[in-house]
């Protein structure tokens, strides 16, 4: 606000502000909001993303069909990584990061909410052996992760981690989400969903 000195009628001085800003103080405040604006469609932009990752789980179905249809959707990142030969480091290295991602956000919704369920019907043993199948997963990222790409033995390591995790979804398709979901109330198993769909989001 610019501000000016003058004397009044008796000879005193008295200030007097225009109201107006001066250009530097304007200028920061333009500074100041762009930053805000851009901070703001930035998180808009973030939320977005995550909800678009998220999507196919929440349209899916109920929490075991949203779970059998992340199943199938990294068993076709392992038919894309397959069907690589060792020239294709780059695409290796990419199909690898989106598995690490699918399958982290996958253990976060099995494990912070389906699990626990399990054990709450009464099915303790059961969630820790799943569980622990999910350890061997996190081995066989790591083996990948940090094997060259153009390995002979990338794909061989490839084959036996799918058939490792196939295995473990049809123990969980075929016989232990749908025993759990027939016992549960449509009421737990709606709260189950909204549950599982607000942990997939949160690492979406």
């Amino acid at each position: 606000m610019a501000t000016t000195i003058t004397r009044d009628d008796k000879g005193r001085f008295e200030k007097k502000h225009d109201g107006s800003h001066s250009n530097g103080n304007s200028n920061f405040g333009l500074i100041a909001g762009a930053a805000t604006a851009g901070a703001a469609l930035g998180i808009l932009a973030m939320l977005g993303r995550k909800a678009a990752v998220q999507a196919p789980t929440a349209f899916a179905g109920d929490w075991a069909d949203a779970l059998a249809a992340e199943h199938k959707a990294v068993l076709k990142l392992f038919d894309a990584m397959e069907a690589t030969d060792a020239r294709n480091t780059t695409k290796r290295t990419i199909l690898l990061a989106q598995l690490k991602h699918a399958l982290a956000k996958h253990d976060v919704e099995e494990g912070n909410v389906i699990y626990p369920a399990l054990r709450e019907a009464g099915r303790a043993e059961a969630a820790d052996a799943l569980t622990k199948d999910h350890g061997h997963v996190k081995q066989h990222l790591y083996d990948l992760d940090n094997m060259p790409k153009d390995s002979p033995e990338f794909l061989t390591k490839v084959r036996r981690f799918r058939a490792d995790i196939e295995k473990h979804m049809t123990e969980e398709e075929t016989n232990l989400f749908p025993a759990l979901r027939a016992e549960l109330s449509e009421a737990k198993n709606r709260q189950l969903t909204a549950t599982m769909n607000k942990e997939g989001f949160k690492v979406a």
